[in-house]
């Protein structure tokens, strides 16, 4: 069979012809949507840099959002020049899209809290957190989720919803910090004694400064003795937790080198004695024996 028959070359050739034009306007406006973007990318990030927008909020904004956005619109006008009209069907997209948002508004009220996060800067990608039981340092903050890496090297990945919710402690928004250790001593011993034992143990432990001064203060009389703060003060919030250990033990060692005792956990045991417990037990009765019983 021949297939000239079957199409008709001469005005398949003719319709190619009336649509190349249309199909070079449309990849012309593609291509000019494209070069738009790259031109004007690098002058937004500047002016939101100005703006003091923080970078990941930037690199969201502008690859996904401005991108993203630009695609849209070229592949609307585009597909019109053709003669393709895509807006009911950008319709029904976002009807299905609506209908997306009520079945997922946990990830939604993630997103917003992440948009949150971005314009409040309560922390920033570098600082150490506690927020959720967790403590570390923040690697990465998305528009869902904010990564955090703990001193365990765990990655935890933490929803934007839960931080806006709960209460967050950034340990690095002020650069410097001061680190209380906690040291009991018995009642009987003196607090002078003490103190010069502990402030004499701080010189020359890595990670704590010299001004602000170490000192120790008594936070609380106890049952079992006297609690004191011994107070040190570090420039880095890195180092929180090693420091912590260093001057916990430097502690230990220097109230052990001054005789001081601290108090151990005991227990009190009190007897008394009662005459009832003291008296002899009467002694039981035996019944008589009967006729029967002796037969």
């Amino acid at each position: 069979m021949n297939l000239s028959e079957w199409i008709d070359l001469k005005a398949l050739g003719t319709t190619a012809v009336a649509f190349l034009p249309r199909l070079l306007a449309a990849a012309l406006i593609l291509f000019l949507f494209w070069v738009a973007f790259r031109s004007s990318r690098a002058a937004l990030h500047k002016i939101m840099l100005r703006a003091h927008f923080e970078e990941a909020l930037i690199d969201l904004l502008i690859d996904n959002i401005y991108r993203s956005a630009l695609i849209v619109i070229a592949v609307v006008i585009a597909a019109g020049q053709v003669g393709i009209n895509i807006l009911p069907a950008l319709a029904g997209l976002g009807v299905v899209g609506v209908a997306l948002g009520f079945a997922a508004q946990d990830s939604v009220a993630n997103m917003i809290s992440g948009f949150l996060i971005f314009w409040d800067k309560p922390f920033r990608v570098g600082d150490y957190v506690s927020v959720q039981d967790q403590y570390g340092r923040v690697t990465e903050i998305t528009l869902r989720t904010t990564r955090v890496r703990t001193p365990a090297n765990s990655f935890v990945v933490i929803p934007n919803r839960k931080i806006i919710e709960s209460t967050l402690v950034n340990h690095s928004k002020h650069g410097g910090m001061r680190i209380d250790v906690p040291v009991t001593i018995s009642g009987s011993e003196s607090v002078d004694e003490a103190r010069r034992a502990l402030l004499g143990a701080m010189a020359g432990i890595e990670g704590v400064v010299d001004e602000p001064e170490p000192d120790v203060v008594v936070k609380a009389l106890g049952v079992a003795g006297t609690d004191l703060l011994l107070r040190v003060w570090i420039d880095d919030a890195a180092l929180e937790r090693p420091v912590f250990y260093r001057v916990t033990e430097a502690a230990k060692e220097a109230l052990a080198r001054a005789g001081l005792e601290t108090p151990s956990p005991q227990i009190q045991l009190v007897m008394e004695q009662s005459e009832a417990l003291l008296k002899p037990a009467p002694e039981k009765r035996r019944p008589p024996k009967t006729d029967d019983e002796d037969e």
